[in-house]
């Protein structure tokens, strides 16, 4: 089970040098690692979305991708 993410911060993308808010989080675990109901979360900007997601897809680590929480992707 994933933790939640933390309220009362902004949320910043994960990808490196990155400062931007993040509307993303890209959900993933390692198999070898992590069992598997267990959630890592990485956030991630528009820009960085299809980077990051690609990297964890090509490790066949990428479970899903949801919307931030208190993110303007999120439908009202």
């Amino acid at each position: 089970m994933s933790s939640p993410l933390p309220a009362d911060e902004p949320l910043v993308c994960s990808s490196r040098g990155c400062r931007a808010p993040a509307h993303w989080a890209l959900r993933w675990n390692n198999p070898r690692l992590h069992d598997t109901d267990r959630r890592k979360t990485w956030l991630a900007c528009t820009t960085h979305r299809t980077t990051l997601g690609g990297f964890l897809d090509a490790r066949g680590f990428l479970r899903e991708v949801v919307p931030a929480p208190g993110s303007p992707t999120l439908e009202g």
